[in-house]
Formats: structure tokens, sequence, C-alpha cells
């Protein structure tokens, strides 16, 4: 029974660390969809070092922050 005490708190952590990289901040897309306009506008993230382009989707006028990618 002791045993649990010490499981349990060790495998939710797990879930909750497991989940949180699993996670996309609001807006940000792997790569630019169809359709999506890129701006001039970027920036580098904080949390990351990425450098995000933002690009506005023009159907709905929704902003959103792909990453730049490096030149070849």
């Amino acid at each position: 029974m002791p045993v649990l005490f010490v499981l349990i708190p060790i495998a939710i952590l797990v879930v909750a660390v497991v989940g949180y990289l699993g996670l996309r901040r609001h807006g940000e897309s792997p790569v630019a969809a169809e359709g999506w306009q890129p701006t001039q506008e970027s920036f580098r993230d904080p949390s990351t070092g990425r450098i995000m382009r933002v690009c506005i989707d023009p159907m709905n006028g929704s902003r959103h922050y792909v990453p730049e990618q490096p030149p070849p």
C-alpha cells in the first residue's frame, strides 16, 4: 500500500509532463496552410528561440505563427 503513495504521484507527473510537451501554443502551426498569407512581421519565440513568421488566413482574418525555416 505505501508503494501506491509513491507510484501514483510519479505517474501523474509523467502524464502531465508528456501532455505539456505535446501541446502547441495558441495559433502556432508547424507549416503554413494553403492560402495563408505571410506578413512582414516576425519575432523570436522567447521560450524556444525559434524565429516565427506571422501569417494571416484571409478567409477569417486569424493570425498563425509558423517557424521560419533556416536558409539552406
